[in-house]
């Protein structure tokens, strides 16, 4: 597989980022509240969901910069990435959708919301141990079969 220079990288992970992750993470919860106001402690939600756009922007760009990919499975990158928030945890995309999910149903106040993002998480767990994990392995072997046992899936530690 040819290694993507970074320029290409970086307009598949906004392509990506857009269609994929934008609807995920923010279209569709926003839809889901379209009509709803915002609670008394929206700016609270507002931070939370800034802060899961900031996650999956560095972890993007890493995959970018660094792994000479995208966060799509089809263009994953080519150098296995462990820098940044994936030294403390192996799946901080992830998390950062989530965030930012979660950071809507907080400045809506809707469990709708909460909901949605509960389901999203089930999916997530179950595309990472039926696709990525087998893949990851397969692609990178011995390196990610020792990172797998020293970082953690999804609760994030300090190393």
């Amino acid at each position: 597989m040819a290694t993507a220079r970074p320029l290409s990288a970086v307009a598949g992970s906004i392509l990506f980022t857009v269609f994929v992750e934008g609807t995920v993470a923010l279209y569709i919860p926003l839809l889901m509240v379209r009509d709803e106001a915002v609670a008394a402690w929206w700016p609270l939600g507002a931070l939370v969901t800034l802060a899961g756009v900031g996650l999956y922007v560095w972890c993007a760009g890493l995959f970018s910069f660094v792994g000479r990919g995208t966060p799509a499975p089809i263009a994953a990158p080519n150098v296995f990435v462990a820098r940044g928030p994936y030294r403390y945890v192996r799946n901080p995309m992830y998390i950062g959708v989530l965030t930012s999910i979660l950071g809507i149903a907080i400045a809506y106040a809707s469990a709708w919301v909460l909901a949605y993002a509960v389901l999203v998480a089930i999916a997530f767990h179950f595309f990472v141990l039926g696709y990525e994990e087998p893949t990851l392995e397969d692609r990178f072997g011995a390196s990610y079969r020792e990172y797998r046992r020293t970082v953690p899936r999804w609760v994030p530690r300090a190393r």
